[in-house]
């Protein structure tokens, strides 16, 4: 599985310009196919989930043509479509297929949809149920209520009512509303129970309206489209930001210090999810908008904590949660039934990982409730779900993070962790690098006391998970359960001894057996992979010097600060020697001397993160120099690029 480590955060401020919203880009998208003329589309969001609607529409004989960049045009069919009988992958596209089922249900073609097997997971039966209302012929392929579906040419009654439940998803009714006008029928829509969503049917209403077709509404309980009713080109149509995504640099803003400013959405936004903002506030935060744009800066005394209704806010909700981490207090979310059918089962996803944390989570049918703990390193798990990956980012400013399948982003912001990092700022580290006796180990140590920043001794860590692993009584050989003692090491250094578990083991790692074990636990490739997420993990605030022989290249690649730190072998050999005459040992200068040559040529020929100086890492050769002077060079680097 990929993953993105996070460190811990500092702060955060900057300008984001957001890409264009998924739900504006695919109702655009379809009312476009389904309207007379040709649309030009700008600013349409670049995703998984636009890209499964594109998809879609050439297999039905709609002419899409990129114009480059974010524009594309579309020559409508009329209501129409070319294409009467095809097979449709719609992976995990619920914006895609809700709305596609209700418009090919009712177009007069043979139709079959499929998607990838969560898609087969989310309940589509309320939908079907109001299509066969009108006269559709919907077939379901695997269990009742849910894809994949077999649609056929629909025997449509004239000027019909559909009943529809409301608090299952917005996107039932949102789907069946935009396909009406393909009947050329009156048709009238009751909603029965509460209306949940209700900002995306309004999302739906204004982009309808702009394709010509007014819907009558009664309160949320009634919507009527009219006989005659048909779409009609705007000819050019801008797509919005995506206000659900400016929730995250938002929150980043009201968390990490701000001022955090979104460019797309604002004030004049017909999307819902802009009262993200004012959620935002109740906590705390301060918040300016303009009719485009909306900004986010934190409170001097720190967020508090809220019990809000987020009904109108069902997307953006999900990074309240993880706001909550930061906030006095505890938060209860409520009126979020709709999470348990998204890409994941949300509520059910966001408790987990929220417990990962350290966090106190109760949880319900329609809300969650959490109360912030001590935040502690975890990998956090996706579910495939891109609005899970994006909000637990957001936790990196408590501690440093593992985010698994960071990719699942792309169904609606491809570069989200790019954006993520030009406006935020990462506790620094210093990588030091070198042979064996170069002296980096008490280097890195005195630089770390002079700048009040941690310490990582990486070599010591596999001597460490060897006796971690033996006092527990656990197999050097045993893969999984060496690597749950590396994940769970509990070890602190410091400038002249280590401590694990609270007790001082400087000296117990450096037995032979000890060694001997490092070696074993060392070629476990389970092993290596946690080690590497818990070296990471010592990235916290104020910052870190790391030492070893892969910190720059592999460990913290994009270090503040990379040193190549070595000596002559005849003077580190001196050393060695010296240390191990003072601690009462005795030793051979000439073994030491061929010890350390054959180690040399060991690290820099091994395939995996060989020893060497990377290019952007600045030599400091101590063959001459004392430790005082090797130490004042650091600190005068590091001056420069902190």
């Amino acid at each position: 599985m990929e993953f993105l480590d996070l460190p811990q955060l500092l702060s955060a401020a900057g300008t984001v310009r957001l890409p264009g919203s998924k739900s504006i880009s695919n109702r655009v998208l379809l009312l476009a196919a389904l309207a007379e003329g040709e649309t030009e589309v700008c600013d349409l969001l670049a995703s998984d989930d636009t890209g499964r609607m594109i998809d879609a529409l050439r297999v039905l004989g709609v002419g899409v043509t990129h114009l480059g960049g974010e524009s594309w045009s579309i020559k409508g069919c009329g209501g129409k479509f070319p294409v009467k009988q095809a097979e449709l992958f719609l992976g995990n596209a619920g914006t895609a297929f809700r709305p596609l089922t209700a418009a090919l249900a009712l177009a007069g073609g043979d139709y079959v949809l499929k998607g990838v097997p969560r898609m087969h997971e989310r309940p589509i039966g309320d939908l079907v149920d109001g299509l066969r209302q009108l006269g559709a012929d919907v077939a379901y392929l695997g269990n009742d209520g849910f894809p994949p579906l077999h649609l056929k040419p629909a025997r449509i009654q004239p000027d019909g009512a559909v009943s529809v439940r409301g608090d299952v998803s917005s996107q039932f009714l949102t789907g069946l509303l935009m396909a009406l006008p393909i009947t050329g029928q009156t048709i009238t829509v009751n909603v029965v129970g509460e209306l949940i969503s209700r900002p995306y049917i309004e999302i739906t209403l204004a982009i309808m309206a702009r394709f010509g077709v007014v819907v009558e509404r009664e309160a949320w309980q009634r919507f009527t489209v009219v006989a005659g009713s048909r779409y009609v080109s705007p000819g050019t149509i801008h797509v919005e930001g995506d206000a659900s995504s400016a929730s995250y640099f938002l929150a980043l803003g009201a968390i990490g210090g701000g001022p955090v400013r979104v460019d797309g959405v604002g004030r004049d936004s017909i999307q819902g999810d802009v009262k993200f903002a004012d959620a935002l506030a109740k906590m705390g935060a301060e918040i300016e908008m303009g009719p485009n744009w909306m900004s986010a800066r934190a409170p001097k005394n720190g967020l508090l904590a809220v019990d809000l209704d987020c009904n109108a806010i069902p997307d953006a909700a999900m990074t309240l949660a993880t706001a909550a981490l930061f906030a006095k207090g505890t938060t209860t979310l409520r009126n979020i039934a709709s999470w348990r059918v998204k890409e994941t089962d949300r509520i059910a996803a966001m408790a987990t990982e929220l417990r990962k944390l350290g966090a106190v989570v109760e949880e319900g049918g329609d809300f969650i409730r959490i109360s912030p703990s001590t935040v502690k390193p975890s990998a956090i798990d996706t579910y495939d779900d891109h609005r899970m990956a994006m909000c637990f980012s957001l936790a990196a400013f408590a501690t440093p993070l593992r985010i698994n399948d960071p990719k699942c982003v792309a169904k609606t912001f491809p570069d989200y962790f790019e954006r993520f990092a030009a406006v935020t700022q990462a506790a620094p580290v210093i990588a030091i690098d070198g042979p064996s006796a170069s002296g980096k180990g008490t280097v890195a140590a005195r630089v770390a006391s002079a700048l009040g920043f941690g310490y990582l001794d990486s070599g010591a860590l596999y001597r460490l998970t060897a006796l971690a692993a033996q006092q527990a009584g656990v197999d050097w050989a045993d893969e999984a359960g060496v690597a749950a003692v590396a994940a769970a090491l509990d070890v602190e250094f410091l400038e002249n001894d280590i401590q694990l578990d609270g007790q001082w083991v400087g000296d117990a790692i450096r037995h032979e057996n000890i060694s001997a074990g490092a070696s074993r636990v060392a070629a476990l490739p389970a092993v290596r992979a946690t080690l590497l997420f818990r070296q990471r993990a010592f990235n916290k605030a104020p910052g870190l010097v790391g030492d070893g022989r892969d910190m720059a290249s592999v460990v913290f690649p994009h270090a503040r600060l990379k040193v190549f730190l070595t000596a002559s072998p005849e003077v580190r050999a001196q050393r060695r020697y010296k240390q191990l005459i003072e601690k009462g040992l005795s030793a051979n200068l000439g073994d030491l001397l061929l010890e350390l040559q054959q180690r040399d040529a060991r690290d820099s020929r091994r395939s995996v993160a060989p020893l060497r100086q990377e290019a952007d890492a600045k030599l400091l050769d101590t063959t001459d120099l004392t430790i005082e002077a090797a130490v004042n060079q650091v600190l005068v680097w590091s001056k420069e690029v902190m």
